[in-house]
């Protein structure tokens, strides 16, 4: 019996229509105008935020790199300029690099030969 009427109970409660409160604007101002601030505050900080990256990706980090690309140009210049003056004393061929037994050393081949995967012939030594 219990269980007929808690369940009559239960349907009855969930067939009657709820009712809902609704706020207007003309009832809470103060809070729409509490709101409305703080949007405008929000938008604002972020308007200023942004200006702030701009301003520091522009004024410092192009710069930044401007400064490391002319130095690394700066080092591989000095350094091409170094292998072409020892071509030039070696009759135009850089000098044979030695075989040391702890350089390249490998426990089994590439599956491509025995130079790397980035093997340059005018930089590296051809192993084969």
């Amino acid at each position: 019996m219990s269980f007929l009427a808690r369940s009559s109970f239960r349907a009855v409660t969930r067939a009657t229509p709820r009712v809902r409160t609704r706020t207007f604007a003309s009832e809470n101002s103060a809070a729409l105008q509490h709101f409305e601030a703080e949007a405008k505050a929000l938008q604002h900080h972020a308007a200023e935020t942004s200006d702030l990256w701009r301003k520091i990706s522009y004024y410092v980090c192009l710069p930044g790199i401007a400064v490391c690309v002319a130095w690394v140009y700066n080092a591989e210049a000095e350094h091409a300029a170094h292998l072409e003056h020892l071509r030039h004393e070696n009759g135009g061929e850089l000098p044979e690099i030695p075989g040391f037994d702890y350089m390249n050393r490998r426990a089994k081949p590439f599956p491509w030969g025995a130079n790397s995967l980035f093997y340059n012939p005018h930089t590296n030594k051809d192993m084969n």
